[in-house]
């Protein structure tokens, strides 16, 4: 799948997500803005999109900030808090913008707000644990 606007999709850091996905990231104007269209296997049974698929982008994009796009280390998330505001549906842009608000030496704090048409669709605040990269198996 093509994403217009300098979108480029990467999979490979989470087999979960992309098998949710595929999600997209964009990095122009010196920010991270995360995106994705909503298909059907995105949606409940009221064809919207399924909660669970926002909270899974939004883990994304939230670990995508913490760990700097995994350039240098991994990380787990051990503390997610998000609230619904409205919904989305088949073929809608849903874009994120996550912010970090404190980096300590073992956790990082993001939160971010997921939108769909400018309106602001889910709000989120995560706590992750920043993991050391581990070093390939040369044997």
């Amino acid at each position: 799948m093509t994403f217009p606007d300098g979108y480029i999709t990467e999979p490979g850091f989470d087999p979960a997500e992309d098998h949710i996905g595929p999600f997209f990231v964009n990095e122009s104007d010196n920010q991270r803005k995360y995106a994705f269209r909503a298909a059907a296997q995105h949606c409940n049974v009221t064809n919207i999109v399924h909660g669970g698929v926002l909270m899974t982008f939004a883990d994304y994009c939230l670990c995508m900030e913490a760990t700097d796009h995994y350039k240098e280390e991994d990380c787990v998330t051990v503390s997610f808090n998000g609230n619904f505001l409205s919904s989305a549906q088949i073929d809608d842009v849903i874009e994120c913008i996550a912010k970090v608000i404190r980096r300590t030496g073992s956790l990082v704090f993001v939160t971010g707000e997921v939108s769909c048409q400018d309106e602001v669709i889910f709000n989120f605040s995560a706590v992750v644990k920043r993991l050391k990269r581990q070093a390939p198996d040369l044997a």
